[in-house]
């Protein structure tokens, strides 16, 4: 190995120090009370060092944010295709759900903590793309006939308000918390197909 690659890995070992420190500190203490400064001495280096791989706190919050939804992105593309768009949008819910099941601190730190956004999203970025999926889906329902001539932007919406809020309650509410009983075995199931029933063009059978 070379001076130059040497040089790269390390210097992407330090990146993902500063990137573990900063997450789990988020987690423990909140965006707000955690500074750069905080975080160096996590890892024990100097604030200085810290500032040479991201500009300030928000960018550093950037780069996890991307990592987490690149992870997000990454579970819902091993979704194998499916000629119905509707089913497509079925697999689309239960992946999501089962991400923030088998990833609750990233699913967290994406959608539950504060923390400041001031940039616009691009189609590149893995959140916009992981969205656009659904999105796709439903365009095809509409286009298909399956769903009514809705706008597909605001039913695709709806549909991930849904599996989203189920989520976060998963993740976040111990079974002896539910009302009356710890939560469904099939909820996930239910959910989905609630939320696809009331854009179905013609009433589901059964």
């Amino acid at each position: 190995m070379g001076i130059t690659e040497r040089r790269e890995r390390e210097r992407e070992e330090v990146r993902r120090k500063i990137l573990d420190a900063a997450r789990d500190l988020f987690e423990k203490e909140g965006y707000d009370k955690v500074t750069m400064r905080r975080i160096a001495e996590a890892i024990e280096y100097s604030p200085t060092t810290i500032y040479l791989h991201f500009e300030d706190k928000d960018d550093l919050v950037r780069a996890l944010c991307n990592e987490d939804f690149a992870r997000l992105l990454e579970a819902l593309s091993l979704i194998p295709p499916a000629a119905d768009p509707i089913e497509s949008i079925r697999q689309l819910g239960r992946a999501y759900v089962g991400f923030a099941v088998n990833n609750p601190n990233h699913f967290r730190f994406m959608f539950m903590s504060t923390h400041h956004k001031d940039e616009a999203h691009t189609p590149e970025d893995p959140g916009w793309r992981s969205f656009g999926a659904l999105l796709d889906a439903v365009k095809r329902a509409v286009a298909a006939g399956s769903f009514k001539p809705v706008d597909p932007l605001t039913a695709a919406q709806v549909l991930w308000m849904s599996v989203h809020g189920v989520a976060c309650a998963l993740i976040t509410m111990p079974p002896e918390q539910w009302p009356h009983g710890a939560a469904a075995s099939d909820l996930v199931d239910q959910v989905i197909e609630n939320g696809i029933r009331g854009l179905l063009a013609r009433p589901a059978k059964g």
